[in-house]
């Protein structure tokens, strides 16, 4: 590692580009919008304007509908959790921290898709009846949270 490798952490260095500040910053006069026309003045329409022609987004026609409260639950097959030790707590938190799970959404539902040959305690949004008769088979616990 040395001087020439060094960059900031992600996300932490924010846009303070200084525009229109004078001739000696490098981005002054025109401050990057170029010579006259409707983008380098105020109030230049927004993205996706095309100059009083119906837009492309009006034009495509609409289909179908989109249910507002319907929730993104992950789903994870009970052959996922044989990884874990037998006697272990399975939770989102465990999930995520073994790699099983990147991002829980709006909760985690166990499938009853495969193999389990350890007693566990899971505790998750949602189970299947066939997940949670497998899991009570061994002596775990299938726990609703």
């Amino acid at each position: 590692m040395d001087l020439s490798n060094l960059k900031p952490a992600a996300g932490s260095n924010k846009d303070s580009f200084r525009r229109g500040r004078g001739h000696g910053s490098g981005n002054g006069k025109t401050a990057g919008k170029g010579h006259k026309g409707q983008k380098a003045r105020s109030g230049a329409p927004r993205t996706g304007f095309e100059g009083g022609q119906m837009p492309l987004y009006r034009r495509i026609p609409k289909r179908g509908f989109t249910c507002i409260n319907s929730k993104d639950i992950v789903a994870i097959n009970i052959s996922a959790l044989e990884r874990f030790d037998d006697g272990a707590e399975v939770s989102v938190k465990t999930l995520i921290e073994e790699g099983i799970v990147k991002n829980p959404r709006d909760g985690v539902k166990i499938l009853g898709n495969g193999a389990l040959t350890k007693k566990l305690t899971v505790k998750a949004n949602a189970f299947s009846a066939g997940a949670k008769e497998k899991i009570e088979a061994l002596g775990g616990k299938a726990e609703v949270i």
